[in-house]
């Protein structure tokens, strides 16, 4: 491991000022646990690493005025998931964050490491898509927001610019007549990497079973996560009957753009998004 400039500043501020002083190789870090083993296996060479974990306020969880809830980035997995904040306003996220990697990695790692990795199958990113939540992202210039959706441009790129930081994801307030679940595939149901994951929200008329509107979220199967677009208009504005639900699968999986590799093959990925965004929908249908 070559030799590298450390630094803990104590604002965001003072953390922008140096990142925004090197082209490249600088690295953010708060938990550590994706960026010390690829520096430990050669997979990366910082020059500079700059430690977040002494900015006050960005590991909070907070109500905000208008319903919202802002988690901050540096919120931990284990944070998230046993948050009542969380869990009493978006289930689903909390249900997730609660599975991923082991105890001790979910004790360190964060909402920030985990969106700003940018894995197309990151477990985070799905669910948060489907609840329009925006990413916060101060930098040189000052705080900007983004949709979650508009954050990942390709596998490891997001939108941040030179000496731009993930500072939280701002959550829009519940919807009292919507329902939401993250489904994740892969070899084991903890500890291990999506081969597909499919989020969907759903809004019902109030007192009926008509759905007003949907969202359908596509992980591990594109380059970033993506809304399944046609699938979700495939069932608005009627109930969700078992064929308006396989019609939605079929077209969750025309938008799929999956790739072979040693988890799956694109053809197995591809069919197993028609069947996780059939579970999805049923699986709101019921709990509606």
């Amino acid at each position: 491991m070559k030799p590298f400039e450390y630094y803990a500043p104590e604002t965001l501020e003072a953390a922008v000022e140096i990142m925004a002083r090197y082209e490249e190789g600088v690295y953010p870090v708060a938990g550590g646990t994706d960026l010390i083993p690829k520096m430990r296996y050669g997979q990366i060479q910082p020059k500079v690493v700059v430690n977040l974990k002494r900015i006050p306020g960005l590991a909070e969880i907070v109500p905000q005025d208008d319903g919202s809830l802002k988690i901050g980035a540096l919120a931990t997995l284990t944070q998230v998931a046993s948050s009542p904040k969380v869990r009493e306003r978006y289930l689903m996220v909390a249900q997730i964050a609660g599975k991923m990697a082991s105890v001790p990695v979910r004790n360190l790692a964060t909402v920030g490491g985990n969106l700003c990795n940018a894995a197309p199958s990151a477990d985070l990113a799905p669910p948060l898509i489907a609840l329009d939540a925006e990413a916060v992202i101060f930098g040189p210039q000052g705080e900007r927001r983004v949709p979650l959706e508009a954050f990942f441009t390709g596998p490891g790129q997001t939108v941040l610019g030179r000496g731009e930081l993930l500072t939280a994801v701002v959550v829009p307030p519940p919807d009292p007549q919507a329902r939401g679940t993250y489904i994740k595939h892969a070899h084991r149901e903890a500890l291990d990497i999506a081969i597909v994951g499919v989020a969907a929200w759903v809004r019902f008329e109030e007192g009926g079973s008509v759905c007003e509107d949907a969202h359908i979220v596509l992980g591990a199967v594109a380059p970033t996560p993506i809304r399944a677009r046609e699938a979700e208009a495939a069932i608005r504005g009627a109930p969700l009957t078992e064929e308006r639900i396989a019609e939605a699968g079929r077209l969750a999986a025309e938008a799929a753009r999956p790739i072979d590799d040693v988890r799956g093959s694109a053809w197995y990925r591809r069919e197993m998004v028609a069947v996780l965004t059939r579970r999805a929908l049923f699986s709101v249908t019921i709990s509606q």
